[in-house]
């Protein structure tokens, strides 16, 4: 993907993340998110490509969310791009002003990112040193035996990411009892994932579910930095709870997987879910993160720093841009 292409795609996530600093700390996630998604939505559609949301927040009819299908873009030139996006990767940490909240998209060749409801997804991230060596199919403890073996570390010094939600109590209980380190997280997979896949970041290992818009990004960072990932959906009742409202939704949720070919609790593999490395992955901080500084607004000028990775040549670039009035 060219640079120019790439560049314009990074402008997206920046103006995303400028537009939610504007709500941090006022505890109104909904309209940091409604904020972020205007902005980047106007932004993807004054470039110069042909452009289709295929995992996002929700269907056409959760207007004004970034919806599965929505065509964005000029709707000219010859690049066709599916895009994967969240505006706001930790809506809540946007809301009481905390650490590690992010705007971010991937966008890839139309057709070369998989498609899927906006569900919850159980993921399974490692870098290079471990491609091949985990598997969703296996148990915890095996993988973390696997993993050992394949970074030659003691199971003792491995760090496991895993976001410290009621439904994965059991996994931080599980990996802790085999005696690896467990590093939790409150919100935002998505960094985790990337802190996993660079090597100077103590995260050997990234595991649980949330988001399926946040696994089809993590795995777009994995596909263009050399990394691995599995993943497989999940419905909501197991992932919240079966009250009666979640089997409803379970139920529409198997409907949604069936029209679009996909299997509930299939294994899916990176290619799966990512089948090119001529990928774009760009991140924007909002509030301050592990590594870098969240948006800054001053009398003059408003300051924004992001992460763009190109698959194409395996490169990660920082960028600090300065606007003035």
């Amino acid at each position: 993907m060219s640079d120019e292409l790439a560049s314009a795609i990074a402008s997206v996530t920046e103006v995303a993340a400028v537009a939610a600093f504007d709500w941090v700390g006022k505890q109104d996630k909904n309209a940091a998110d409604k904020a972020a998604v205007e902005a980047m939505r106007n932004r993807l559609n004054e470039i110069d490509f042909h452009g289709k949301i295929v995992i996002g927040e929700g269907e056409i009819d959760d207007a004004p969310m970034l919806y599965i299908g929505e065509q964005v873009g000029k709707q000219s030139g010859s690049v066709g791009l599916d895009i994967a996006v969240d505006p706001i990767d930790g809506t809540r940490m946007v809301a009481c002003n905390e650490k590690n909240a992010i705007a971010v998209l991937a966008a890839a060749p139309t057709g070369t990112l998989l498609q899927a409801p906006d569900m919850y997804m159980e993921k399974l991230v490692v870098s290079a040193a471990a491609k091949g060596a985990v598997h969703l199919a296996n148990p915890l403890e095996k993988n973390l035996e696997f993993l050992s073996s394949a970074l030659n570390k003691p199971i003792s010094s491995l760090s496991i990411a895993v976001l410290d939600k009621p439904r994965h109590q059991h996994i931080i209980k599980t990996i802790r009892n085999f005696g690896a380190n467990v590093i939790t997280i409150p919100d935002g997979d998505v960094l985790a994932s990337l802190l996993t896949i660079l090597p100077e970041h103590p995260i050997d290992m990234m595991y649980g579910t949330g988001g399926a818009p946040e696994g089809i990004i993590s795995a777009a960072i994995a596909r263009a930095l050399g990394g691995d990932m599995q993943a497989r959906l999940v419905s909501r009742d197991k992932a919240k709870g079966d009250s009666e409202e979640n089997k409803q939704l379970a139920v529409q949720e198997v409907l949604r997987c069936q029209q679009m070919g996909l299997e509930i609790g299939e294994v899916l593999s990176l290619d799966q879910m990512v089948s090119t490395s001529d990928v774009i992955f760009a991140a924007t901080a909002i509030t301050p993160t592990i590594l870098m500084d969240g948006v800054s607004i001053d009398a003059y000028s408003r300051i924004s720093n992001t992460i763009l990775v190109n698959g194409r040549d395996r490169s990660l670039k920082l960028i600090n841009n300065r606007y003035f009035n």
